[in-house]
């Protein structure tokens, strides 16, 4: 296990899956920041010192496409993952194409295992998972 913590910022619309992923993933030992919008993840992006190994993403926040929010955070970072999450189905050719293996899609709902499974997997961790 690594020593420093896992670094995720999660960006959804939803208050209380915004919580919730926050909660869960804060008990995993996960360091978690928030942003209710495409505005305040690019906020919280351009803040953060030391930046973040994980963005956990909702696919469909107004004002913005995933592509381009993915994008954002890809080219700015590389080494950062992106994890898009929708009840809907995302076509994720073109960021896998782009970004091969930084990025992964979950679809919505989901548990908090399964959250964090998924972040643990796109970081080449799942055997560290213990649920």
């Amino acid at each position: 296990m690594q020593d420093t913590p896992i670094r995720i910022l999660i960006v959804d619309d939803e208050p209380s899956l915004l919580r919730m992923m926050s909660l869960y993933l804060s008990r995993k030992g996960f360091s978690v920041a928030v942003a209710d919008g495409a505005e305040a993840a690019r906020a919280q992006t351009a803040s953060s010192t030391d930046g973040f190994d994980v963005v956990v993403a909702d696919a469909t926040l107004p004002g913005t496409t995933l592509e381009k929010l993915a994008r954002e955070f890809l080219d700015a970072d590389p080494g950062v993952r992106v994890l898009a999450a929708s009840g809907y189905p995302v076509d994720m050719k073109v960021l896998e194409a782009a970004a091969p293996g930084r990025v992964a899609f979950l679809h919505k709902p989901f548990s908090g295992d399964m959250l964090a499974v998924a972040v643990r997997r796109l970081l080449g961790n799942e055997e560290e998972e213990s649920l």
